[in-house]
C-alpha cells in the first residue's frame, strides 16, 4: 500500500503542532510540515480548508481536521 500524503499547517510555539508533529515522528509517521507564518500559501489553504486556528492536518483522500487527534493520528498508522 503507497504511504498517503500528509500535511501538518502549523506554527511557531503552538503547543498542539508540536504534539502533533512528535506524536507522528514517535510512530515513525512521515508528513510534510507547512509553517502558515513562513508560508503565505499555506495560511491561504489552511484558510481555503475552512480553519482559522492550527495544527490542520490533512491526509490524501480523508478529510482534513485540526487539533492534536491522538485518536485520528492512530488511524494514520
Amino acid at each position: 500500500m503507497a504511504q498517503k500524503v500528509i500535511v501538518v499547517y502549523s506554527k511557531p510555539n503552538c503547543m498542539q503542532c508540536n504534539f502533533t508533529k512528535k506524536y507522528l515522528d514517535d510512530k515513525g509517521i512521515e508528513y510534510i510540515a507547512k509553517d502558515i507564518f513562513e508560508s503565505e500559501t499555506a495560511l491561504e489553504e489552511v484558510k481555503e480548508l475552512g480553519f482559522s486556528s492550527v495544527p490542520v492536518i490533512t491526509v490524501e483522500g480523508q478529510e482534513a481536521f485540526n487539533g492534536f487527534r491522538p485518536d485520528l493520528l492512530d488511524q494514520l498508522v
